[in-house]
């Protein structure tokens, strides 16, 4: 008989057991819930894909605004430095306040990473003189244009700069888009103004590439607005003395223009950008830039009257075709 209270009062006591263990899986049910395992879960592939395309979103938003900076080099009647170095207080300036409001650190963890960020930021400021230059130099057309061989450049130097394998899809993809390219640039005469430009474009491609093997190397570890900051404060660093020693003059009306420059057509694509490099590689992004010349050349028909020839819509037709292919393949990628 004692034998048989036993095991009924362990009968009950495993029964409540039971059912506070059922309820306790309901709730999290409930919640969406899960148990703790004690180790991080992984992202799931649907989280990886939704991250790829929200970063494609923001790559293609800066895109857009940066088909509207060529136009501010024909605008504003300021030498290409002094633009750059104006542009890049405004920028900074407008990032500062930003990262103030959100108590963000602007500390650096060691001097490899300030030295990255700060050559990154020295190419970033090369990249912009070398880029208005050749569009004060030719047109808007010729300055993206020459511009966007950048792609090809980073499809090639990527792999040898991180030692990866060198793909020859990339190697395709970089010569329909280099094919492209060739086809939209109107006249190669070298006595004409359009030589200079493609040049001086050209040479901006070369920093633009390497400001953005710089800053895939630190990206990592800091969010994109406190990169962008390090950069556009060594770009003030570096063109402000040539702008208070050799710059001109600013109207109220290249003022407005330089503000707006700074802050929309600046701080916000770049911190864009720059969020992007995290979830797709240079070479993904660089290939996705190309859609830049196509929103310039629009641009520029719709607000200064330059009509693209049928030789740019072909052009154009190439290289959104690469960029297409490219999209797709970095949302399947990783």
């Amino acid at each position: 008989m004692r034998q048989l209270e036993v095991l009924t009062a362990r009968t009950r006591r495993w029964a409540v057991v039971s059912c506070h263990a059922r309820r306790h899986k309901m709730k999290l049910e409930f919640f969406g819930s899960q148990p703790s395992t004690g180790a991080a879960r992984r992202p799931t592939i649907r989280q990886t894909v939704d991250v790829k395309r929200r970063s494609l979103i923001e790559l293609n938003t800066a895109v857009v605004l940066w088909a509207g900076t060529a136009l501010f080099a024909k605008w504003i009647p300021l030498p290409a430095h002094q633009i750059t170095g104006l542009r890049s207080v405004v920028a900074a300036g407008a990032l500062l306040v930003l990262l103030a409001a959100r108590r963000d650190s602007l500390g650096v963890r060691g001097l490899r990473d300030l030295g990255l960020l700060i050559g990154s930021g020295v190419a970033l400021a090369a990249h912009w003189v070398t880029y208005f230059q050749s569009i004060q130099t030719s047109t808007v057309a010729i300055g993206i244009l020459s511009l966007h061989a950048y792609p090809i450049m980073t499809a090639l130097v990527e792999p040898l700069w991180f030692k990866e394998r060198l793909r020859a899809f990339d190697v395709g993809l970089a010569a329909v888009v280099g094919v492209g390219l060739m086809v939209l640039v109107p006249d190669f005469s070298p006595d004409s103004p359009i030589l200079q430009g493609t040049l001086w474009g050209l040479l901006s491609a070369v920093l633009f590439t390497l400001r953005n093997l710089l800053t895939r190397q630190v990206r990592s570890a800091y969010s994109g607005i406190h990169v962008t900051f390090w950069q556009l404060a060594a770009s003030v660093a570096v063109l402000l003395p040539t702008t208070l020693a050799w710059g001109e003059p600013v109207s109220a009306s290249s003022g407005y223009k330089l503000v707006l420059l700074g802050v929309l057509f600046t701080a916000l694509p770049h911190t864009l950008y720059t969020n992007a490099l995290e979830h797709l590689s240079a070479r993904s992004v660089g290939m996705l830039g190309t859609l830049l010349p196509v929103y310039g050349t629009v641009t520029a028909a719709l607000l200064l009257g330059e009509v693209p020839s049928m030789r740019t819509i072909v052009g154009g037709a190439i290289v959104l075709g690469a960029v297409t292919i490219e999209t797709g393949r970095a949302l399947r990628k990783r």
